[in-house]
């Protein structure tokens, strides 16, 4: 798989939230109905596993 393969839209890792692109910022905002700040602020203080920023955000 192309990591540019634009038809998949989805994160390359569902495992990490990767908030350094901004189409995988915008998909995890939206997951975790949160904003940018909120998940940033997140992956800051857990990291990036998403298991990890879901339970710091309470989702």
């Amino acid at each position: 798989m192309m990591a540019d393969d634009l038809k998949n839209r989805g994160p390359k890792d569902r495992a990490r939230v990767n908030t350094s692109e901004a189409w995988e910022l915008k998909y995890w905002t939206k997951e975790f109905g949160v904003t940018e700040d909120q998940l940033k602020a997140a992956v800051k203080a857990v990291g990036p596993m998403v298991t990890d920023v879901r339970k710091k955000l309470g989702k």
